[in-house]
């Protein structure tokens, strides 16, 4: 009886000793902290949310958000204009394209050479470049046509295709202002090269890293041939 008495006596002794020393330090904590003479535990949180055990899911969309990232980087990579595309050209396309650049180059050099600008010369360039811009556009033309093609054969596609031609047309009838001419063989250029580019869809990587700097080339050549025209004198023929 008297061990009973005791025991309780010590009981309450600590239930007060917690009560009235650790007060504070329970009221500032997210836990309660119990102290008992033969168990020392920590509660959880009060929140019976909490308190219930999750498992660590992973969502399948986060697990496939770096490889999809790096897919569509990859594909961006694709369809976009890369200049070392140029290295995977076929060799046929490589040769006849940079080979089709003499005509362009040869003409300023002849002038700034001479030191005379020859306007038949002149012409013969503008007419060649005038050619080129009327094959831009009949290739998308013909590219649009197989089934299973990219570039369908729509009005997109299709109408597009007949700008340069008509536009190479135009410059043909300038053959009184070789000026005019170039000038617009030069748009037909820029036009054509921006429809592969940006509008229409489906030309290969390497393909547009060879048009581009066969039209930067081009179109500087017939700059430049223009600009010999104010610089060196013109080279009249004598009718006999």
């Amino acid at each position: 009886m008297f061990a009973s008495k005791g025991r309780a006596t010590k009981v309450a002794a600590w239930g007060w000793f917690q009560q009235h020393i650790f007060r504070s330090h329970t009221s500032s904590t997210s836990t309660r902290v119990f102290f008992h003479p033969t168990l020392f535990h920590r509660s959880a949180p009060r929140s019976s949310f909490l308190n219930k055990p999750r498992p660590i899911t992973w969502s399948v969309t986060c697990l496939c958000h770096g490889k999809a990232a790096s897919a569509n980087t990859q594909d961006d990579e694709k369809s976009g204009l890369s200049l070392k595309a140029l290295f995977q050209s076929p060799k046929p396309a490589l040769y006849l394209g940079f080979s089709g650049l003499i005509p362009f180059l040869s003409v300023p050099v002849l002038m700034a050479t001479t030191k005379t600008f020859y306007p038949e010369i002149a012409y013969a360039q503008m007419v060649y470049g005038a050619s080129i811009v009327s094959f831009l556009g009949g290739a998308r033309w013909g590219f649009s046509l197989p089934d299973g093609s990219p570039a369908l054969p729509d009005w997109k596609n299709l109408g597009n295709s007949v700008v340069p031609s008509l536009l190479a047309w135009m410059a043909l009838l300038c053959r009184d202002n070789i000026a005019e001419g170039a000038l617009i063989v030069i748009m037909g250029l820029g036009l054509s090269l921006h429809y592969d580019l940006t509008l229409l869809p489906g030309y290969p990587a390497w393909f547009k890293a060879l048009r581009t700097i066969l039209t930067l080339v081009a179109t500087f050549s017939l700059v430049a041939t223009l600009a010999l025209k104010n610089i060196c004198a013109e080279r009249v023929q004598v009718k006999e």
